[in-house]
């Protein structure tokens, strides 16, 4: 029962505090790990392939529609469309999961593995995306953009670069879930509502998953990954902007620059098609919106605030959350309803996959030892595609006596990778979540990984070249 002792061990063994550290340490190889490992693998496949599940419910509902004309959806297509959903997969693969852990070690050990998985990371995005998706503060990010938007054209392709440039570096502020909640609303009313070509589209969304990783590392709070290894290797403010932040800059910039000559010509042509459709909807549907008072919108960034100050504090930042939705209720004439569905799919999504990655720390940190920095920045960035960076950033430092350059190279392999895929960052889950009505077959996780792949490898040049200065 090594499980059993790990669970009730008290928490000493790392930095983090997290009995985890001690689970990875301790337990043997065995047919337990074989299993766990399988699973992760089937769910990292179930996620890769959802949109060949979602064109397969389709293809079975016009069928029965079909043969039983009026009819309502079948169980099977119902469970198909919801196993099509990204959002769900990693959930799903916990329950066999749950069942396998209850075969080797017992019920109340598969009780307690779920229930002491730290969960509050999933519960903060959850809070931060509803409250980010919020009329005020989508409203006040865009007219943000489109202010310094104006100072270069105010045309689609300069709001286009300074959205996918100052939106991600708004998440060292508002941290990369609020970032990434508020940019991809922007980009789904103001640039994917006018149909993009295919790589347009897909080299959109590759720069905002990809800038929005690296958005946050400015400061040394608004990021998990960043959170994690700060605290673990004593890195302060000035450490992330000296060592990490201002190389940010510098890839996010040269990125978006060298995308945007290369799709200029296709931008100039949406703005002519865009104007002609604004000019067409200001005479047949004229504005209906009321002005948001700046006091509301003030008092929606003071919540903001307060609850990403208090991030670290599940019980605290939800009842902050309690207390804005009374207010969202009392001002609701200048609101949107609140949408909780969105976030919680991707609460559950980070929740699986939590309780999925708590269990592949075995190879993970053997694969990352006894290579060289230059190495561990490849390797950690690879493996950022099939796990979460905060993860793999965790599980890092589970390995003794890091120097400053290994600690350099896994932390920028993983943040630089955080574009890479769907599960890669744990922002992505809502980007795509809002976005992926936008690509007639879903988002094609081959062609997000190449759209992702060039800024991914301009970070990777500028970390490895201008090195650290611990």
């Amino acid at each position: 029962m090594i499980l059993a002792e790990i669970l009730k061990q008290p928490a000493k063994y790392d930095c983090l505090k997290d009995p985890i550290v001690l689970q990875i340490e301790s337990l043997q190889y065995s047919g337990f790990h074989a299993i766990a490992f399988a699973l992760f693998v089937l769910a990292i496949f179930h996620t890769l392939f959802v949109y060949k599940v979602d064109a397969w419910a389709k293809r079975l509902e016009l069928k029965q529609k079909s043969r039983f004309q009026g009819e309502e959806r079948s169980f099977l297509v119902h469970m198909l469309f919801f196993l099509s959903e990204v959002e769900v997969v990693f959930a799903f693969w916990a329950i066999p999961l749950f069942f396998t852990i209850w075969g080797f070690y017992g019920w109340t050990i598969g009780l307690e593995y779920v229930n002491t998985r730290d969960y509050t990371e999933t519960l903060f995005v959850v809070v931060i995306l509803s409250m980010s998706s919020t009329r005020p503060i989508v409203h006040a990010a865009e007219k943000l953009i489109h202010w310094v938007a104006r100072g270069f054209g105010a045309s689609l392709s300069s709001f286009w670069f300074v959205l996918l440039t100052l939106g991600p570096l708004l998440g060292s502020l508002i941290t990369e879930a609020a970032a990434m909640a508020v940019c991809a609303l922007l980009l789904a009313h103001k640039f994917y509502e006018y149909h993009p070509s295919k790589k347009l589209a897909y080299a959109t969304l590759g720069l905002l998953f990809v800038n929005v990783s690296i958005g946050g590392v400015l400061t040394d709070f608004a990021s998990p990954a960043v959170l994690i290894l700060a605290h673990c290797w004593h890195w302060t403010m000035s450490d992330m902007f000296l060592n990490f932040g201002w190389k940010a800059v510098c890839g996010i910039v040269l990125s978006n620059t060298l995308y945007w000559l290369y799709f200029r010509k296709e931008l100039a042509h949406m703005n002519v098609r865009i104007k002609a459709i604004d000019i067409y909807s200001a005479h047949t549907n004229p504005p209906t919106d009321t002005p948001i008072p700046i006091w509301i919108t003030f008092i929606h960034m003071l919540f903001m605030a307060l609850i990403v100050s208090v991030s670290h504090y599940p019980a605290i930042f939800i009842a902050v959350f309690l207390f804005f939705i009374g207010f969202h209720q009392a001002t609701r004439p200048h609101q949107h309803p609140i949408r909780l569905g969105r976030p919680l799919m991707v609460g559950l999504f980070l929740a699986g996959l939590i309780i999925h990655g708590g269990l592949q720390g075995w190879w993970v940190a053997k694969l990352l030892e006894g290579l060289s920095p230059l190495s561990v920045m490849g390797v950690a960035m690879a493996l950022t595609g099939f796990n979460d960076n905060t993860a793999i950033s965790y599980l890092s430092t589970l390995i003794p006596d890091w120097g400053k350059a290994f600690q350099y190279a896994v932390f920028t392999g993983v943040v630089a990778g955080g574009g890479l895929s769907v599960i890669a960052n744990a922002p992505n889950p809502a980007g795509y979540s809002i976005l992926k009505k936008y690509f007639e077959k879903g988002i094609h996780p081959i062609s997000l990984f190449l759209a992702a792949l060039i800024p991914t490898i301009i970070l990777y040049a500028i970390y490895f070249f201008f090195g650290p200065l611990f």
